[in-house]
């Protein structure tokens, strides 16, 4: 019901207006006591306050003393015909003529309630609009604050922040399964006392459990060794037993079959269907990053197994390697000593089965070399001796080294050289093990009576064409280089192959490769001699015509002077 108050001292109008008005069916109070008069408006707001003019009370003090007391009140005026104080005007929303009959009373009474419930309306949207405002920007201060980190920890925190700004909470409880054990996070208005933590730990747990059907929980929880972290905004005041019949929500933190918490939050007024939404999402949006979080922690872990496992792989190598190095010189100094016939005569078939032995002992050696010298690179400890030479010196080396072992399966060693190339800042030793281990492969993988071409040529890196599983090696390439080639007419490596032909301990799988065999790690310790030197390594091929193996040295700085794509 309306209620209105009629502020007069004369006793015809408090007749008239109560009697107009109750027919109407408002409350009416009518008094002239200021006193009385604010006892009224502290006990129930009035909607309508008429202030008779006549009366001896100064309205102009009584106005700012009601006025925080009845903001939404409408003030009307009862003033008379010829009314000229506009200064208290002022203070009103309206008037009514002393003689205004009865209807014109009535509707300015009703006009006036419909403004004021129409600027009620608008006050109460207007506030819904502010508050939608500031969750939602409640909410994208949240979402900011999840893309900036992976902490998991940290993640956790920022969620109950971001429900603390959007909603304003007394109390919330978190179980995160985000550390190596269940942790109960307790954010807090006020301090708790150990039977109410007691409690809430019990609370949680049985809240948990209840998401998942049959009880299977992907995380068991010992309520007597769960950790509890508390966080109290205001130590000075405690709360009591009473915080459990705030009003609460609870929401679980997972995405898919990743659970990674659950939280519940109590607050001592009702909460709206706005706010459940809010906190809901708020939850929700927690569990994307705290997702992201997970799989770069697994992928961090894993990253630091791999690099204990190629560490401990490499020093494996090159124990071995040394401890099979020594009992295998002493086996090859015995070889050479029987083949002397220093022990006494040695038959024809003991001079065959000697020779096999010098032969495997040798390739075992080679084995063991690679071997060590990977470890070497691998661990940055392979040692260069750098100067300016000719590339010549190296092919040379390389031919005069292993011309009679491809005479042996009868191929053809071309050498095609370009004349007068400039000199190379290189590791001798070096490059002719990267040339003789391409060699000796071109040999091993090509069938007898077929040929093998080495050839040097200048070129400037932009004119360098590969394959484009090789471009990405190349484009870092800048400047003119020296590039040499081992072609041959062998087996050929199909295309999907080439990208892993400089991978370590990879063969080609195919019958040749099992019959001349090899440790696979030849290909792989050029490739990184090469980027010692600041080249590149790449080859093509098609199978059962061949392949053609390239590297390239940069030319010496004081002699880089090939034009553009010349030879």
């Amino acid at each position: 019901m309306v209620r209105i108050l009629l502020i007069s001292d004369r006793d015809n109008q408090k007749e008239k207006f109560i009697n107009l008005l109750s027919r109407n069916k408002y409350s009416v109070e009518a008094s002239a006591d200021v006193q009385l008069i604010t006892d009224l408006i502290k006990v129930e707001t009035p909607d309508i306050i008429i202030f008779d003019t006549y009366t001896a009370i100064d309205f102009k003090t009584l106005s700012k003393n009601i006025k925080p007391l009845c903001e939404k009140t409408v003030v009307l005026l009862l003033v008379p015909d010829k009314f000229t104080d506009k200064e208290l005007i002022k203070y009103a929303n309206g008037f009514i003529f002393e003689n205004s009959n009865d209807e014109i009373i009535l509707g300015t009474i009703s006009m006036n309630l419909r403004m004021k419930n129409s600027l009620e309306k608008l006050s109460d949207t207007n506030k819904d609009l502010q508050d939608s405002l500031y969750r939602q920007n409640a909410l994208y201060s949240t979402s900011s604050q999840f893309a900036g980190t992976l902490d998991k920890k940290k993640l956790i925190n920022f969620m109950v922040e971001g429900i603390d700004r959007a909603l304003s909470f007394s109390l919330t409880c978190t179980l995160s399964f985000c550390d190596s054990e269940p942790v109960l996070l307790i954010n807090s208005l006020h301090e708790l006392s150990d039977e109410i933590i007691s409690a809430l730990k019990l609370r949680t747990i049985l809240q948990y459990k209840s998401l998942f059907e049959n009880g299977q929980v992907p995380y068991e929880i010992d309520i007597n060794k769960l950790k509890v972290s508390k966080h109290i905004k205001d130590s000075a005041s405690r709360f009591t037993f009473d915080i459990f019949h705030y009003d609460n929500m609870f929401a679980p933190v997972r995405l898919g079959d990743n659970f990674y918490a659950c939280v519940e939050i109590f607050k001592d007024s009702p909460f709206s269907s706005d706010d459940a939404t809010c906190f809901q999402t708020i939850a929700q949006q927690a569990a994307l990053p705290l997702k992201s979080a997970s799989l770069y922690q697994e992928i961090k872990e894993t990253n630091l197994k791999l690099e204990k496992l190629e560490r401990l792989k490499s020093e494996f190598i090159s124990i071995v390697s040394h401890e099979l190095r020594t009992p295998l010189t002493s086996i090859k100094n015995a070889l050479d000593i029987l083949m002397t016939g220093k022990c006494g005569e040695i038959n024809e078939s003991g001079t065959k089965f000697l020779d096999m032995a010098k032969r495997n002992v040798q390739r075992l050696s080679g084995i063991i070399n690679d071997l060590l010298d990977l470890s070497k690179i691998e661990a940055g400890k392979m040692d260069f001796n750098f100067q300016n030479i000719n590339i010549h010196q190296v092919i040379d080396y390389v031919k005069s080294t292993l011309s009679i072992l491809a005479k042996e399966k009868n191929l053809t060693l071309i050498i095609d050289e370009t004349e007068n190339l400039p000199d190379i800042n290189a590791d001798s030793q070096r490059l002719e093990q990267v040339l003789t281990n391409l060699v000796s492969n071109a040999i091993k993988f090509t069938p007898e009576g077929k040929k093998i071409t080495i050839s040097s040529r200048l070129l400037n890196a932009s004119y360098i064409e590969v394959h484009p599983y090789f471009q990405d090696e190349i484009n870092k390439l800048k400047g003119d280089y020296i590039v040499v080639s081992v072609k041959d007419e062998g087996i050929g490596i199909a295309e999907k192959d080439l990208l892993h032909a400089f991978d370590k301990f990879a063969q080609i799988e195919n019958s040749l490769s099992r019959k001349v065999g090899g440790s696979g790690l030849g290909l792989p310790i050029a490739k990184q001699l090469l980027d010692a030197h600041k080249g590149a390594i790449w080859c093509s091929s098609e199978l059962e015509k061949g392949s053609d193996f390239c590297f390239a040295i940069p030319v010496a700085a004081e002699k880089s002077l090939c034009p553009a794509g010349q030879y």
